[in-house]
């Protein structure tokens, strides 16, 4: 086979010899039975296949690879999307990482900002339940005149007044539930911000 593409090249480069044709090429393919198949154009045994394009000198100057059956298309889209993903999800790490150094210099920087956070939330927590123990003084007087009307409607100011204060102190406990898991999810999020910058300050550390 490489003697008869030797003397294909060699007819083409003598019929080819100051005519102004270009330079001769062979493209050289396996058919469907792995035998090998050349020609000065591609064979049409070729067609959707891998094939080797053949320069002057007999050797390969291009390879071409076969179209990709649906199933490879699919494949490969979805390998494509796989690294874009993870390509995004590296590059937002990048970004909160340095998020993170533009936050805090340090890791006592961390601790301070948690006590901080966290007093806030627990200034809120007392100040609710404060306002709970003023409710429910306030409610002691409406509960005192119920007393005058067991079996009795109640009047209209004294109902309204215990229902206005049940609602405010639900209200409140409302609010202290909220800020509680306030306080855990800051507890995590300063956790999860000290240990990141350790790791990151590691890393640096180890590429110096």
């Amino acid at each position: 086979m490489r003697a008869a593409i030797r003397l294909v090249l060699q007819l083409l480069l003598v019929t080819g010899v100051g005519s102004g044709i270009a330079a001769p090429r062979i493209f050289c393919c396996h058919d469907e039975s792995g035998k090998q198949v050349c020609g000065d154009i591609l064979p049409s045994a070729c067609y959707g296949r891998a094939y080797r394009e053949l320069g002057q000198s007999g050797r390969t100057s291009r390879v071409v690879e076969a179209p990709l059956s649906a199933d490879e298309r699919a494949a490969k889209a979805a390998a494509e999307r796989r690294r874009q993903e993870q390509e995004r999800v590296l590059s937002e790490q990048r970004r909160k990482d340095q998020a993170l150094l533009n936050t805090y210099g340090s890791e006592k920087d961390i601790e301070v900002m948690r006590s901080r956070a966290q007093s806030d939330l627990a200034a809120s927590v007392q100040a609710s339940e404060e306002r709970i123990a003023e409710i429910r003084k306030h409610r002691k007087k409406y509960e005192n005149e119920a007393e005058f009307y067991k079996n009795r409607p109640l009047p209209a100011e004294v109902a309204k007044g215990l229902r206005d204060a049940d609602y405010e102190i639900r209200a409140q406990e409302s609010v202290i539930e909220s800020k509680r898991k306030d306080m855990e999810a800051t507890r995590l999020k300063y956790d999860e911000d000290l240990r990141r910058f350790i790791d990151i300050s590691k890393r640096a550390s180890e590429r110096r």
